[in-house]
């Protein structure tokens, strides 16, 4: 029995706040691209009433995503870049657990 606890590897390091860096990290990308987009709609709005040409709240916040997107990946660099290393090292660290427990599973 000795020789078989020596055999196996030991447990991968996990680290227990990793899951919740990375929620934190995506809910503020996700908050910060919903502020942009709330944001761009009002002004859109705001300017089509300012020139004396009421356009629909459905457009103004159909062309405010079409804006919002590709203008979130240049304002929120680092955000996204955070939320992205932080899910990786996450999903890293759940492989690796997931890993280690089938091959302690299948040694048995």
């Amino acid at each position: 029995m000795s020789e078989q606890i020596s055999q196996t590897a030991a447990a991968p390091d996990v680290d227990p706040q990793a899951r919740a860096r990375a929620n934190k990290a995506a809910a503020i990308y996700g908050l910060y691209r919903l502020l942009l987009f709330i944001g761009l709609t009002v002004l859109i709005q705001a300017l089509a009433m300012l020139i004396g040409a009421p356009v629909p709240l459905i457009m103004s916040a159909l062309l405010a995503l079409i804006v919002a997107f590709p203008l979130s990946m240049f304002l929120f660099t680092r955000q996204r870049v955070e939320a992205t290393e932080a899910l990786a090292t996450w999903k890293a660290q759940r492989t690796a657990r997931k890993e280690w427990i089938e091959r302690e599973l299948s040694e048995r």
